[in-house]
């Protein structure tokens, strides 16, 4: 049997070791040095943003963005039910209310057609959370939010890169937040980063991730925030990456359309679109979602590609499922039947940076035995 092959692993041969030696030799391994500011800046400029605040991940990054907006006790907060629950922690832990729509069964996004419907006198914000590759239609939601009066979350972890309609994913609404784990586009270890073009809200992100020390009353605090600071290690690695960003998605996008290739012809399984009109798919990871005709559900699968030493891991499991939330009482006798198929039905199979055409090959073929 070939050597397992993971569900990721990052590309780390650019200028990476260079820039980690760097910091090293000149003493700079904390939150205060020179490569901070310097991948700050060129994120934002590749996102399309005037700000970008580093912190220590991605959920740190939307924690810091529903405070900073002042989102609070009573708001409501309109997500997707399918999503990683990062999206959901601040919010309830701020007083407010999740309010959940479903899934959109052909590009596994929200399903945009439902917020209206859950708008009331309470809505404060949406969070749009672009899943697995493609965007959220944005131009319809930023027209009900403006209508309605409503803040914009873009949550842009999965989408380095990525535009719509050729305007990058990350510069849409009031901020936007990004992960830099190691399965991302671009990692830093761990990492995360807050875009905004509001001068204000830049200003309190930045003191929200840095224990809302003041300037002259260093110790004396007037508010509560966090120590989710961002090291200069971690900022060395993402500057490295995002020099590399665009052949990083050519890279993914290959390797997305060679998995569609050798998949075309399996009828009981629907595979990740390759586009729509706004945006060409670029893979954040590779999707599979079986048909309920075969008789088999993810987690069987998963178990079987293992035994063929193939990692895998399952979609996300729905919000209004989610035990510690329904002990909250949250989501009570609610159903989104698009975002529970997914979770029963759906995995994603090795998607890495550094996965090989090879691997890519038996990772294929091992699925195809166990689906013939």
């Amino acid at each position: 049997m070939t050597k397992f092959i993971p569900v990721n692993e990052p590309l780390l041969n650019g200028n990476e070791k260079k820039y980690l030696m760097e910091c090293i030799d000149t003493g700079w391994i904390s939150s205060e040095g020179p490569f901070i500011k310097l991948f700050e800046d060129r994120f934002a400029a590749r996102m399309g943003r005037k700000h970008a605040i580093s912190v220590s991940n991605g959920t740190a990054a939307i924690d810091v963005a529903v405070d900073a907006l002042g989102i609070g006790p009573g708001d409501e907060v309109i997500i997707p039910a399918f999503t990683i629950i990062s999206c959901v922690t601040q919010i309830i832990r701020c007083g407010a209310i999740p309010v959940l729509v479903d899934s959109d069964p052909i590009s596994w996004n929200m399903d945009i057609t439902q917020i209206e419907a859950k708008i009331s006198s309470r809505t404060k914000a949406i969070m749009v959370v672009h899943i697995y590759g493609l965007p959220v239609n944005m131009n319809p939601v930023l027209e009900i939010a403006k209508r309605y009066g409503l803040r914009i979350i873009e949550d842009a972890a999965e989408m380095h890169g990525q535009t719509y309609y050729n305007k990058p994913c990350g510069s849409f609404g009031d901020i936007s937040t990004f992960s830099f784990y190691p399965n991302k586009h671009i990692t830093t270890g761990e990492g995360g980063m807050v875009l905004t073009d509001d001068d204000g809200i830049a200003e309190t992100c930045r003191s929200l991730r840095n224990l809302c020390f003041q300037p002259d009353k260093r110790f004396v605090h007037e508010r509560l925030g966090w120590n989710l600071r961002m090291t200069n290690m971690q900022a060395a690695l993402g500057l490295a990456q995002l020099e590399r960003l665009d052949d990083f998605i050519a890279r993914k996008r290959a390797m997305g359309l060679r998995y569609t290739k050798l998949f075309s012809d399996l009828a009981c399984v629907q595979l990740p679109l390759t586009h729509t009109e706004y945006a060409e798919n670029i893979y954040w990871v590779y999707g599979l979602l079986l048909d309920e005709s075969t008789g088999l559900d993810s987690q069987e699968v998963m178990k079987r590609m293992a035994a063929k030493g193939v990692g895998t891991r399952p979609f996300f499991y729905p919000m209004h499922l989610q035990p510690v939330l329904r002990r909250m009482g949250l989501f009570k006798d609610e159903q989104y039947p698009v975002a529970e198929r997914f979770y029963r039905q759906g995995f994603y199979i090795p998607s890495g940076l550094a996965l090989t055409d090879s691997q890519i090959n038996y990772s294929a073929d091992a699925m195809r035995e166990i689906l013939s």
